[in-house]
């Protein structure tokens, strides 16, 4: 075992022991937490590597890292997530290799996403990103609608050809009634998350927490969790 493999399996053993222990925590079942690995700035070797250890969700945030990585894993089962926030003019490329969009939060997006999704014959999971931090029809820093705006993402993507509508996701807000409260934030994301299915009962997907916060985003209810630095570490970055 390569000296990377055995960092990367040490950090993968560490996330697992405390998603495992925050879900008994919680009263759930372990399988009911599917573990992401945000490869952003990280080398497709990495990926490799991770795929080895049994990793089968990955994610990244800009295309321009993206789009050469998932090209040089192809040949690996991998479900690929977007997470960054998406313009317009790099839709036809993430559509090309991203099974989840999480970061939808705009009918443009939505409208975008559907055309490549159509055009390469692929259907595309879709979240609706959740800004806590907003105000009323507003978006926050890191993208994302407001609460009240997400009926109206939701019924978009419902009516838009080659696009999935999964669930929810968020980041824990940096500013506003949220900030530095996770679990509270977390709980407001399954309260929303609850609604979207009351209609809408396949869309149970409900991405939040990362390496900092997963325990509270396991507590409150999250099905996925996104996890990047106790995964990969501090090392010298691409680009």
């Amino acid at each position: 075992m390569t000296d990377r493999k055995e960092q990367l399996a040490a950090n993968l053993a560490r996330v697992e022991e405390r998603i495992a222990s925050a879900c008994a925590g919680a009263g759930r079942a372990r399988d009911e937490v599917t573990l992401i690995v945000v490869t952003k700035t990280y080398p497709a070797s990495d990926v490799r590597i991770l795929h080895e250890l049994g990793v089968r969700h990955v994610a990244e945030n800009r295309d321009q890292d993206a789009a050469p990585k998932a090209t040089a894993c192809a040949d690996l089962s991998l479900t690929w997530h977007f997470v960054g926030q998406l313009q317009t003019n790099k839709v036809r490329s993430v559509a090309s290799y991203a099974d989840v969009v999480q970061s939808v939060d705009r009918v443009r997006l939505v409208t975008a996403l559907s055309a490549a999704a159509v055009r390469g014959e692929r259907e595309l999971g879709c979240l609706v990103q959740v800004a806590l931090d907003a105000e009323s029809g507003e978006r926050g820093e890191r993208g994302g609608v407001a609460p009240d705006g997400i009926e109206e993402l939701a019924a978009a993507v419902d009516a838009a050809p080659g696009l999935r509508l999964d669930g929810l996701m968020t980041v824990a807000p940096l500013a506003g009634p949220y900030a530095g409260r996770q679990r509270a934030a977390f709980d407001r994301l399954m309260e929303c998350a609850s609604r979207l299915r009351a209609d809408r009962p396949a869309a149970n997907m409900v991405s939040a927490g990362m390496s900092a916060d997963l325990e509270d985003a396991v507590a409150a209810g999250a099905t996925h969790v996104r996890v990047g630095t106790a995964v990969l570490g501090d090392r010298p970055r691409l680009g």
